[in-house]
């Protein structure tokens, strides 16, 4: 099921459990996961794509293993915030991904989450061949670590 806000998603969600964050590419897939308490977004792996089957069962299997509750994909806005064809695309992966999972899905605002993932491992003196092969689940990371943010404020008003 796609949720809008993550207000809403915060109130499907169980009290404890693991959520998932989703850089979508082209070429690859981002994961990062959080812990149960949903403090910390940890980067996980980069998924090569392929196919949308293949993708699909790919991730479905690493969040089954990981006990996650909810996926959130980052929406990739252009700067003025609005929506062209790669939130389309994003859009349409979570349709498809919705119609072979129960997990609440919902999407995060991922404008700069890329330059800001870049900026931390130049920082962390990463190697250029390192960053390219890390730089898409440390952006899942920082879309997973915006949502967790959010929702822990949220429990913070109630």
């Amino acid at each position: 099921m796609i949720i809008d806000t993550p207000e809403d998603f915060a109130g499907i969600l169980p009290p404890v459990g693991a959520i998932a964050g989703l850089d979508l590419g082209t070429v690859t897939i981002g994961v990062a996961v959080s812990d149960r308490m949903r403090s910390v977004g940890s980067p996980l792996e980069t998924i090569k794509r392929k196919k949308f089957g293949v993708d699909a069962e790919k991730l479905l299997t690493l969040v089954k293993s990981r006990d996650v509750c909810g996926l959130v994909l980052g929406l990739p806005r252009n700067m003025d915030g609005s929506e062209g064809p790669r939130c389309q695309s994003t859009r349409a992966f979570a349709r498809n991904l919705e119609k072979l999972t129960d997990l609440p899905i919902t999407f995060w605002d991922e404008r700069l989450s890329t330059v800001a993932a870049e900026r931390a491992l130049l920082e962390a003196d990463t190697s250029r061949k390192r960053r390219a092969n890390v730089i898409d689940h440390v952006a899942a990371g920082y879309i997973l670590q915006g949502l967790l943010d959010r929702l822990a404020h949220l429990k913070g008003q109630t």
